[in-house]
């Protein structure tokens, strides 16, 4: 029985109250921001895990995005284990706070929307973690992204993609694009399927992520001063390997993800 839910309708009275202590500490999480990000330039953003351990730098990565996700009310909830370095995560995406809920968990170069290199700060912050552009709708653009996902798995980096190609919303799942998967069959990775879930009290809350006709900046206030809510990475079966059927990687892959969204009711 599915049992996901949206948040209630009833006025949230204590809304106030969370923004007067979420927003400076926000905007000192901000300061820290720019200074980790300088720090791990500096240190070398390249390093690599060595015999499953992960280096300094994707540690206060991982550190960074969970303290944030506090700050939101989140708490980041680990189900199974994430393979180790290099791997191609592919994962549901209903909102900006994906990343950083999946950063909680494993540092990796994500593949994300051009236009987010030109947001002020946000865009600096985000190449600096070694993030992908792509222009959506450039088969160019795309061409040039998949060699770079794949210079970064052989170079033993693990890269993380939204197979639906953008941010579905009130929790639905969208057809995966099978072409991104070409990536780890030329690196010859592994692929493993991640869903990202938001509950509260084991029930799945479905608008989380965007709302219909949600702008970021409504979900980004509407999560800051939203009660608190688990926030869950579901690491999964990884896929196997099928050279001549990416479709069906593709498609395995969001069965794997579906499954994991769902609430399971005795």
């Amino acid at each position: 029985m599915d049992t996901a839910t949206a948040s209630p309708p009833i006025r949230d009275h204590l809304r106030p109250l969370r923004y007067l202590w979420r927003v400076p500490l926000l905007l000192v999480h901000a300061v820290l921001a720019i200074m980790l990000a300088a720090f791990v330039m500096s240190w070398n953003r390249n390093r690599v895990m060595q015999d499953g351990r992960e280096p300094f730098p994707h540690k206060l990565v991982r550190w960074w995005s969970t303290a944030l996700m506090r700050i939101f009310g989140l708490r980041a909830v680990r189900v199974g284990e994430p393979l180790a370095d290099p791997v191609l995560f592919v994962a549901n995406h209903t909102s900006w706070i994906d990343i950083e809920l999946l950063h909680s968990q494993r540092a990796a170069c994500f593949v994300a929307k051009a236009e987010i290199a030109h947001w002020p700060l946000v865009g600096w912050l985000a190449a600096s973690g070694g993030t992908i552009f792509h222009r959506r709708g450039s088969n160019h653009s795309l061409a040039a992204v998949m060699q770079v996902m794949v210079e970064r798995l052989r170079a033993g980096r693990s890269v993380a993609v939204f197979p639906e190609g953008g941010t579905g919303h009130d929790g639905v799942l969208k057809v995966f694009h099978a072409r991104i998967f070409q990536a780890a069959l030329d690196a010859e990775v592994a692929v493993q399927p991640v869903a990202l879930r938001f509950a509260r009290d084991g029930r799945r809350v479905i608008d989380a992520g965007f709302r219909e006709h949600e702008n970021f900046l409504q979900n980004f206030l509407r999560l800051l001063g939203g009660p608190a809510m688990d926030a869950e990475v579901h690491f999964l079966q990884p896929v196997p390997a099928s050279p001549d059927a990416r479709r069906r990687m593709a498609e395995l892959s969001r069965e794997r993800i579906a499954a994991a969204l769902e609430d399971h009711v005795a």
